[in-house]
């Protein structure tokens, strides 16, 4: 199995719901989204997936979460509480919805909040 990986930083706010103590309160991150893809076997260029079309990807599904309060962004806007968690498998989904195929796929996708805080998704 075949295994690459590359990451993005957004910064963004948010406040978990039903929390207490600081993650009630509105604070912020830089956010660190790394996503892991697999594939059983390579492209005819010898590739999993260019690092720049995962690159691209990984932007175009995080930018809308750039210098935003994530409790007002879909799906964290309503009942989704915005926790590193779910962040993690929203991305992996969008991710996989976005590239996947029936060589690609999403392996995990790992949300960090702080260089030592991390939330990971693995894929099934």
């Amino acid at each position: 199995m075949y295994e690459i990986a590359d990451e993005v930083e957004i910064a963004a706010a948010h406040r978990l719901r039903d929390m207490e103590g600081e993650g009630e309160r509105l604070h912020g991150h830089t956010w660190r989204i790394r996503a892991h893809l697999r594939a059983a076997r390579l492209d005819a260029r010898g590739l999993v997936i260019d690092f720049a079309d995962l690159r691209a990807a990984l932007v175009e599904i995080t930018r809308p979460f750039e210098s935003r309060f994530l409790n007002e962004v879909p799906p964290f806007d309503l009942e989704l509480n915005p926790t590193a968690e779910n962040l993690a498998r929203f991305f992996a989904e969008t991710l996989e919805r976005r590239i996947g195929d029936d060589r690609v796929r999403v392996h995990r996708v790992e949300v960090w909040e702080t260089p030592t805080c991390v939330a990971s998704y693995e894929a099934r």
